[in-house]
């Protein structure tokens, strides 16, 4: 049988291949649209978007940090300075093994063990790709011996800067603060307020005292250089730069000289002492004793060090003249003299008999005089001259709190002064309105008692006091203490009075020579001011550290160190020209006769005759020494 076989159709199959042809034609066609419309929005629609792009991978830009101002005294006397140096700084990111890193490292570069636990300290706060200091301050040797193998250390490099400095080390801790580096508050603060931009490449900020105030005249404005790099991340060239502007430069009211004498005089005591021009409001001297270094917290301090300032039984850390807040002791009657004459309570002829103790009517508790036996007939003028407790016992009682709170209130008393800087604490002013608030009490004539002779509930800081003594030494005219002088480009300020209290001439004169007595003989303060060349009017103060029961005898030598009584001095002078006010708290410094005043002396024999004295020596205190 024959099998029938089927011929192949040709035409068919060119049809066929045609049709396949045509499809394949158009959808190639399409995909060449489609690819040519993406060409348009790129190169056309999207052109300057990328060209943007491109031009940011080929265009680096980098900051360039400003230099710092340098903060100098009122004669030039350098306080802040910058100077150049190296860095060796790792990027723990970019580092697999950080340890054996810092290991080889330390074959080439010392790192001491503070470095290491001060890395470590950073390390535990840093912020993602940050860099930080495994070492500071590299000698010549030690940077060239690193960059001869810099190769074998990739996430570690070599930066040169500017290292902040602080050549007076303790004299101006407290006033000049410290820079440290950003943390993460700080960098939300900086963009919160919009300055963000000019932080960029910038490490370090102002912490503390005028370094943190003055912040924004001191950083300066960042500048930018753009460098054209190649596929490798290579430098080119330089497409353009804008300089940096250097932080301004401050010069502050303070004598260096001024403030060193007073570090010195203190000797072994802790405390605080201001010194102000009264006819400006210019701040002379800033001491808080016992200081620290500045220096320790640019890089960060290391945690043995920290430890170290915290838990000092000093507290060297703690601001006194600023943040100190301190019964006022004696050094309040002058301005209870002057309430007393201002309401009328007392004239300067009025006396009483000091029998050496003070009865409130109705009780038998007696309020003690310092002196045992009391004074004898006791006036105005000589109330302030012997600091007699029992005259401003019943003084007190006799305006009653409200009318003293009044009072002592206008002079600025329990308010913040206003001076340029951080943090500064009002102290306290109390009345039966406060203790009401505060206590959820009624207030006790007892407590008017204590009040009278700065005691109780008030408190003061030593700026709040010598910022009251200078306004009395203007005769009630008051200026804001302030510490910058003048900022550099800046037209130097005319410093305004804060208020005239216009104490009536008589009432000022009066307190003025019982101030000026107190520094003569019969005077609390005569041993520390004889044979002064010039008027001084001062008055001491003794403020209770803790309460002693009725009928027992203070004897220091039986309390602790930092339970015993802080002295005080105020003074102005030349008592009758005055060029300079003052307060002296000596912490737990016993009387301020004979504590607080020498140290007094010493400071306005350098300011008014340019004498350098030698430190004051704490010493045992006789059981005779007076009282104040």
């Amino acid at each position: 049988m024959i099998q029938k076989v089927e011929l192949k159709n040709n035409q068919r199959e060119i049809h066929f291949f045609r049709q396949r042809l045509f499809m394949g034609l158009i959808f190639a066609g399409l995909l060449m649209l489609l690819l040519l419309a993406r060409v348009f929005y790129l190169q056309v629609l999207r052109h300057d978007h990328f060209d943007t792009l491109a031009e940011s991978n080929r265009i680096y830009v980098v900051p360039i940090i400003p230099n710092r101002g340098v903060i100098t005294d009122r004669n030039g006397v350098v306080l802040a300075r910058n100077y150049a140096g190296y860095t060796l700084e790792v990027t723990p990111d970019n580092i697999r093994d950080l340890d054996h890193t810092i290991t080889e490292i330390g074959k080439l570069v010392e790192i001491k063990p503070k470095d290491l636990r001060r890395f470590k300290k950073l390390l535990a706060e840093r912020r993602s790709l940050q860099t930080l200091p495994i070492r500071t301050r590299l000698t010549d040797e030690e940077v060239a011996r690193f960059a001869a193998q810099r190769y074998r250390f990739p996430g570690v490099e070599l930066k040169a800067r500017l290292f902040r400095e602080y050549p007076n080390i303790e004299m101006t801790s407290h006033l000049l603060g410290y820079i440290g580096r950003i943390n993460q508050q700080e960098l939300d603060e900086l963009d919160k307020n919009e300055l963000l931009a000019n932080y960029m490449g910038s490490e370090y900020i102002g912490k503390t005292g005028i370094e943190q105030h003055y912040e924004k005249e001191l950083h300066g404005v960042t500048g930018f250089e753009q460098i054209e790099v190649d596929a490798g991340g290579r430098a080119v060239r330089m497409v353009s730069r804008t300089p940096p502007q250097s932080g301004r430069n401050l010069m502050l009211t303070i004598d260096a000289g001024l403030q060193e004498v007073a570090v010195q005089a203190f000797g072994d005591y802790r405390g605080a002492l201001i010194a102000i021009d009264p006819a400006s409001g210019e701040v002379l001297a800033f001491v808080s004793k016992p200081g620290y270094d500045p220096n320790l917290f640019i890089d960060g301090i290391d945690t043995e060090s920290w430890d170290a300032l915290n838990n000092s039984p000093d507290v060297p850390l703690n601001n006194r003249a600023l943040r100190g807040q301190y019964p006022m002791g004696s050094t309040i009657k002058p301005f209870m003299a002057l309430a007393g004459l201002h309401f009328d309570t007392r004239s300067p002829d009025f006396s009483i008999s000091d029998p050496g103790y003070y009865t409130l009517q109705g009780s038998s508790h007696q309020y003690r005089d310092w002196k045992v036996g009391g004074h004898g007939r006791v006036d105005m003028f000589k109330s302030v001259v012997v600091s007699c407790d029992t005259y401003y016992y019943g003084l007190a009682t006799e305006l009653g709190i409200d009318r003293m709170h009044d009072y002592l209130d206008q002079f600025g008393f329990g308010r913040r002064t206003g001076i340029d800087l951080e943090g500064e604490v009002q102290g306290l002013l109390p009345s039966t309105a406060w203790k009401m608030k505060r206590h959820k009490q009624i207030w006790y004539p007892g407590d008017t008692v204590s009040a009278g002779i700065g005691q109780g509930y008030q408190l003061a800081t030593p700026l709040q006091m010598a910022h009251v003594t200078a306004t009395l030494a203007n005769g009630g005219v008051a200026y804001r203490p302030h510490l910058v002088k003048e900022v550099q480009h800046n037209a130097p300020s005319v410093p305004q009075p804060l208020f005239d209290l216009k104490i009536p001439a008589q009432h000022a004169d009066l307190i003025r020579r019982a101030m000026v007595a107190v520094t003569h003989p019969g005077g609390t303060a005569a041993g520390s001011f004889y044979s002064a060349a010039y008027p001084v009017a001062g008055k001491t103060g003794t403020a209770q550290v803790i309460a002693i029961k009725q009928g027992e005898k203070y004897d220091e030598n039986k309390i602790s160190e930092y339970n015993r009584d802080h002295a005080w001095f105020i003074a102005f002078a030349p008592a009758d020209k005055p060029r300079i006010a003052l307060a002296v708290l000596a912490e737990n410094g016993g009387h301020g006769s004979s504590t607080a005043a020498p140290i007094a002396r010493k400071v306005l024999d350098y300011y008014l005759l340019g004498k350098r004295p030698q430190p004051l020596k704490r010493a045992r205190m006789s059981d005779e020494a007076e009282g104040d």
